[in-house]
């Protein structure tokens, strides 16, 4: 009899292979596998499915494979934001967009190219960025109630996003990225020390070797002793939603300080 793994394998190997491509392999099939989980089992409201191109069509089947295999029952919605596709826990993506709309310390960095050094966006910028938090809000929350199906997928995307900011939001960062594009898509994050955070945890349950890699962001170094309360109460949140479920066990928030010479946002 097939294990669980060998199951998601074939799943992945099913459904998402691009055409005349080579699919994922063994070990990204788990780790999708494990990420997905991780979004089902409420540790992140989302994850971004960047692993190759296919139609959200064929990610909906994958969804459904592995619902029917056993990995999750839990319900899962397929977001398109300009053909990017990210798998949500609506239930979990409400409330983080309501969180943000509510405090007043809504963590976005200006890394504008005009900037010497990144630094708070300004009220009117951040006002602006609240806004399109809370048009998507509007387009996920009655889709909640809506439970008559395991797998639900819909569309949104306005023109005025910075997706780089959009994104940060929905993958449920304590902290996201933003600059102007009228100025273009380059950054001033070059050679800026950078300390990066990495969110790990196991999931024997999938496979007794396979760490799954649940976060991975960063905050400017020069910015981070003015963030550390909040980046202290994200990290308390997520090890109380850690301790209430049993998907994953060893949780390791880890960080460290580097300087790129370019960053891509």
């Amino acid at each position: 009899m097939a294990t669980l793994s060998q199951l998601l394998i074939a799943a992945a190997e099913q459904n998402l292979r691009p055409k005349r491509k080579k699919g994922l392999s063994p070990a990204g099939a788990l780790h999708l596998a494990g990420e997905i989980l991780a979004v089902a089992s409420g540790l992140k409201p989302a994850v971004l499915y960047d692993y190759n191109t296919v139609g959200i069509d064929k990610i909906e089947n994958y969804l459904h494979q592995i619902q029917a295999i056993g990995l999750t029952r839990r319900r899962l919605h397929l977001l398109n934001v300009a053909d990017n596709v990210l798998i949500l826990n609506l239930e979990e993506t409400a409330l983080w967009l309501e969180r943000l709309l509510l405090t007043n310390k809504v963590p976005f960095i200006d890394v504008s190219i005009s900037r010497s050094c990144p630094g708070h966006c300004e009220p009117k910028h951040v006002e602006s960025i609240k806004g399109h938090i809370a048009e998507i809000l509007a387009h996920v929350k009655p889709l909640v109630s809506v439970t008559s199906q395991l797998v639900t997928s819909s569309e949104i995307f306005s023109a005025d996003w910075n997706l780089c900011t959009i994104f940060g939001v929905l993958l449920g960062y304590p902290a996201s990225y933003t600059f102007a594009t009228e100025q273009g898509f380059e950054n001033c994050l070059s050679l800026t020390p950078l300390r990066g955070f990495t969110v790990q945890a196991a999931c024997c349950r999938i496979s007794k070797d396979l760490r799954v890699r649940i976060y991975s962001f960063s905050v400017p170094e020069n910015m981070y002793l003015a963030m550390k309360e909040g980046l202290d109460t994200w990290c308390r949140n997520l090890r109380d939603v850690f301790s209430a479920q049993n998907d994953f066990t060893n949780l390791c928030i880890s960080t460290e300080v580097v300087s790129l010479t370019a960053v891509a946002l």
